[in-house]
């Protein structure tokens, strides 16, 4: 009752706030000062590894955690895109240092939080691109402004702004894909009101290469949705006061007969912000909140593919997450800071029907639990000539409480398992430094220095759930992962060329990560284990720590007027110091954690009206499990884009993605031991051949 309570005061705290808030983003006061929903950079943020991703960029592909893989090392846990893959495995991690379907990187949408406040993964089809202004990606942990979570790196998106049509688009493609969004505003009086809507379906593929499916396997699809309202207002001279409110649903059919998925969510965010004048301090408050639900119901395939049974009926996830920030900004010529803190709680629990005998679910389980992150943070650069120093400074508190397991039997409604776990919590104290010299030639060169943490999220510490053969428990005895990291680099640029990389080492301790137990639970094991013949067991645990040392750079080359050449990689080498907790994994390399990953792309408008443009990126192999028995061979992927202007906005096109029909390998799964079934592989999305029409302010 206690979540309803809350979830229900805030929505309507929320919705009231809506109509009584108001607009005007990009409004300039005396032609200097522009106030906007989103949070300023960080007062030093020309010192870190961050690329700015454009709106053009953001909508290289209808799926926006596929235009941002244009950043080499960004990734979701595996290759599929958001088109195709479980909510689960959306999350989203930087530098290939090591996927996690949790996601170590934070998103955030003009400063609220966009992971899933049960699982930390990100709903990518509630964030349409034609809704974005630009985005940023900053490499590297120190969470300063952006707050906990911020392991790898922070993917900061900004909502756009102004009046009419601003972005539309309407296409389709083979394997049934259809998408259709815009966004768009309006002055009414003293507010501006930017509303958004999308829809994306897709009537899918079957992952399972024709040598080894059967009749178990289904297409996977896609219907989603979403919908947003924002209004601002700007009083008082320059303050913004800004309300948003959004909503998402999206469901899934998961590549085998029976099995689906669904996740669906309101969002909330009310923001007052007033910009720095000379001496005069800015400041900005912002309150939110994410209520959201998934469903997850998964089957266990027999021998040969032939047969279905069912493993698993997630039937509700409710979850709330609610938070606040502040901060207040000064200084001068020279020497900038900011002063703020945040706070983010989430409470939430899985509703699952388990142990499927006789024809009937048998057990009814609920699992989850109460966190909460709050912190402090001051931030300084100081300016002089060429030279950039900047250095901030921050500490947390993080606490989980109610854990619990329940568990009951379906047929007498009767407990047969009460699982209470002790609240932990702690102090973590964080910081970051940076130091850059910029000359007048136009070369740089920089170096950094950071340490970030995140917390386990609910899923990790609470929720046990069997996928297919896979049984994957909780560990509520789970403490934060922390990332420590250097890194040096430099570049150059003019009108026409720039070039840039970085050469960086971290070290993420205490990894969560997915430990393969076999087929038998350990006798310490400290949560309730299931065991069944065949079904492998798995768990979350803190292993030691992954090391990682790498290599990026980037560069960019106008080769004429009309003709533009880009290029990117990444290069990771990481490995697992398994510890006493995982000492079968020492020394490998972690799941789903590729060591090269290189994109190029061409721009050409050298045909009348006629714009070209072309992506291609490879990606080195990765392996599907902890004990590296599943390669994942490498993959190249080409996509295209032909548009003709019809008018200054309006273009119609063609697209094809996948090109060539590569077979890019996503996963593999345990099989089946006592049916003598091998690892089976799954694959991403194939060639889609498609068109439409999209317009642009």
């Amino acid at each position: 009752m206690a979540v309803v309570t809350v979830r229900g005061i805030l929505c309507a705290g929320l919705v009231a706030l809506v109509p009584a808030a108001a607009a005007a983003e990009d409004l300039k006061v005396q032609e200097t000062v522009v106030v906007t929903a989103a949070p300023p950079d960080p007062v030093g943020n020309q010192a870190f590894s961050n690329v700015t991703v454009t709106p053009k960029q953001l909508r290289a592909n209808h799926q926006l955690d596929a235009s941002l893989k244009q950043v080499p090392g960004l990734s979701l846990f595996r290759r599929d895109s958001s088109v195709s893959s479980n909510p689960t495995t959306q999350g989203i991690s930087l530098r290939s240092i090591a996927p996690s379907g949790a996601g170590r990187a934070l998103v955030t949408l003009d400063g609220v939080p966009q992971n899933d406040p049960f699982g930390n993964w990100v709903i990518w089809t509630s964030l349409p691109s034609e809704d974005l202004g630009k985005g940023e990606v900053v490499r590297g942990a120190g969470a300063g402004p952006y707050g906990a979570g911020a392991l790898t790196g922070v993917i900061a998106l900004d909502e756009a702004s102004g009046t009419g049509l601003l972005a539309a688009d309407l296409s389709g493609g083979t394997l049934g894909q259809i998408h259709a969004a815009a966004a768009g505003g309006v002055d009414i009086d003293r507010f501006n009101v930017l509303a958004s809507v999308s829809q994306a379906s897709s009537a899918g593929w079957i992952p399972i290469g024709p040598d080894q499916r059967g009749p178990a396997d289904d297409a996977l699809t896609l219907d989603a949705r979403s919908a947003s309202l924002r209004v601002q207002t700007v009083a008082s001279g320059d303050t913004l006061i800004s309300a948003r409110a959004g909503a998402y649903q999206e469901n899934r059919h998961s590549g085998v007969v029976g099995a689906s998925s669904s996740a669906d969510g309101i969002t909330g965010s009310f923001t007052i912000a007033h910009p720095q004048h000379g001496d005069d301090p800015g400041w900005r408050l912002q309150v939110w909140l994410r209520d959201v639900g998934l469903t997850n119901v998964t089957n266990a395939v027999g021998a040969n593919r032939a047969t279905v049974t069912p493993a698993s009926n997630q039937y509700a996830v409710p979850a709330t997450g609610y938070g606040a920030n502040a901060a207040l900004r000064g200084g001068g010529a020279k020497f900038n800071w900011e002063v703020g803190g945040d706070l983010r709680e989430a409470e939430g629990e899985s509703r699952e029907l388990f142990s499927f005998q006789s024809g009937a679910f048998t057990g009814d389980r609920h699992s989850g639990g109460h966190s909460v992150v709050g912190g402090l943070y001051a931030e300084g650069a100081y300016r002089d000539g060429g030279w950039l120093y900047t250095f901030g400074l921050r500490a947390d508190r993080w606490e989980t409480s109610n854990g619990h397991v329940v568990q009951r039997s379906v047929s007498t409604g009767d407990i047969t398992l009460d699982s209470r776990f002790p609240s932990k919590g702690g102090t973590l104290p964080t910081g970051r430094l940076g130091l850059r010299r910029d000359y007048d030639s136009g070369f740089y060169w920089r170096g950094a220095a950071y340490e970030g943490f995140r917390a386990p999220s609910l899923n990790e510490l609470y929720r046990p759930f069997r996928l297919g053969n896979v049984n994957t428990l909780g560990n509520p005895d789970l403490s934060p992962e922390q990332l420590y990291g250097v890194e040096i680099g430099g570049g150059w640029q003019d009108g026409v060329f720039s070039i840039g990389g970085d050469v960086f080492v971290n070290q993420l301790h205490r990894a969560v990560t997915n430990v393969t137990l076999g087929e038998t639970c350990p006798p310490d094991i400290n949560f309730p284990c299931i065991t069944q013949a065949g079904v492998t067991q798995v768990q979350r645990r803190n292993v030691g720590d992954i090391d990682a040392a790498g290599v990026e750079g980037e560069a960019r080359y106008r080769i004429a007027p009309d003709w533009t050449a880009t290029a990117a990689f990444d290069y990771v080498a990481a490995h697992v110091d398994g510890g006493s907790q995982a000492p079968l994994i020492d020394g490998l390399r972690p799941a789903q954690a590729p060591r090269w990953t290189v994109t190029a792309g061409i721009d050409t408008t050298a045909l009348d009206r006629i714009e070209i443009e072309a992506h291609l990126r490879y990606e080195s192999l990765r392996y599907a499990d902890d004990l590296n028995t599943f390669r994942l061979g490498a993959a190249v992927t080409a996509d295209a884009r032909v548009s003709y202007a019809v008018t200054g906005q309006v273009s119609a096109y063609v697209y094809g993605d996948n090109l060539f029909d590569a077979r890019v390998a996503s996963t593999a799964s345990f099989g089946n031991t006592s049916t003598g079934m091998g690892p089976v592989v799954s694959y991403a999305q194939p060639l889609v051949i498609g068109g439409g029409v999209s317009f642009t302010q």
